[in-house]
């Protein structure tokens, strides 16, 4: 079968063997996989993921410098389960999402972060039946495939410990940055405000419900936050992920406020302490999401509590992947592009009308 594979902080399309169920797994078709921030940074410092996983003590059993398929955002039909799936919640023809873990005993081997099973840039892959959530009737794949990214913001919202009257900022409007300004909107925050280089993330950023947007270049977040409020406890949401950006997050947070980390940074980074001791700063650290957030994410975007369609931006099918990658990161022109296996060779903007086909 085709894969997108990567090998030595490049990819290409290749052959590579069909996998096979076995007891508890099932066969999957993928229907469309988005592109994640974590995946430019796993490709470009691959070696710093495993570094770090070896220095936790965790046997990540990921090599960098051999071949391995991204990709942990899908949605994908079920085709054929393996031994020992009775009773599973679903069954071929099915429309699936899973969080991106295929169980082996009572280890989890996380997909797209593998040398030996595959993630979702490619054309099949397996997944754990225990794990898998049947799309509800009437939600097409599409916006089926960002539960995984929104799950994310939900659960970032859950551990800033949001409370009644609070102000928050978000840096960086990016698909993750986006994801929480839309479940701040849902929970009613009153004062949003959010930042980005990018003035179609800026766009969005008001169309998911910031109620102001700046171009920080023009004037830093916590700047427009003091002029449209300035008032409220603020609680400050870091959703970059590069060098530089928690130790200024430290610098401009006003004292006693709280700075939620949910950008993933691979590289070393460093920030003051002195400063962030001197303003009694609360910190937190955001990682993925659990099972009954990421079953919660998939409920409120089948209901339409979120509208996740305007982050759909474009498509692209294996062949322009590599050139997908190279367009996200110039964060000028998608937000969140989605691999379709027999997708078009070059990415491909695509209407709101596209996005819920």
């Amino acid at each position: 079968m085709r894969a997108v594979v990567a090998r030595r902080r490049q990819l290409s399309v290749e052959e590579i063997d069909e996998p096979v169920p076995g007891a508890g797994d099932v066969l999957v078709s993928v229907r469309a996989c988005g592109i994640c921030g974590s995946d430019l940074h796993t490709l470009d410092h691959a070696e710093h993921l495993a570094e770090v996983g070896a220095a936790m003590g965790a046997d990540l059993a990921f090599d960098p410098q051999g071949d391995y398929v991204l990709g942990h955002e899908w949605c994908a039909e079920v085709l054929d389960l393996g031994s020992g799936s009775d009773g599973a919640p679903v069954k071929p023809g099915d429309l699936v999402v899973s969080v991106p873990y295929l169980l082996r005993g009572d280890v989890l081997i996380p997909l797209g972060f593998s040398n030996d099973l595959p993630g979702g840039f490619a054309e099949r892959m397996l997944l754990s039946s225990a794990l898998c959530l049947p799309v509800p009737n009437g939600l097409d794949h599409r916006r089926a495939a960002l539960t995984e990214p929104m799950a994310v913001g939900l659960h970032t919202i859950a551990r800033a410990s949001l409370r009644d009257g609070d102000a928050t900022v978000v840096v960086g409007c990016g698909p993750i940055g986006l994801a929480i300004i839309a479940w701040l909107a849902a929970r009613g925050v009153e004062t949003i405000v959010a930042s980005d280089f990018s003035a179609q993330r800026r766009a969005l950023a008001s169309a998911m419900g910031a109620h102001e947007v700046v171009d920080p270049r023009e004037e830093p977040v916590v700047d427009a936050w003091r002029r449209v409020d300035g008032l409220r406890p603020l609680v400050i949401f870091e959703a970059v992920g590069v060098p530089g950006m928690l130790d200024q997050a430290v610098f401009d947070a006003p004292a006693r406020s709280r700075i939620v980390v949910a950008g993933v940074c691979m590289q070393p980074d460093t920030f003051r302490p002195l400063i962030a001791v001197i303003k009694e700063l609360d910190l937190h650290f955001v990682y993925a999401y659990d099972a009954d957030e990421f079953a919660a994410t998939l409920r409120s975007i089948a209901e339409g509590e979120v509208d996740v369609t305007p982050l759909i931006t474009g498509t692209v099918g294996f062949e322009g992947v590599a050139d997908a990658f190279t367009t996200l990161r110039r964060a000028d022109d998608h937000v969140k592009v989605l691999v379709e296996p027999d997708g078009p060779s070059t990415v491909t903007p695509i209407s709101p009308t596209d996005a819920q086909q």
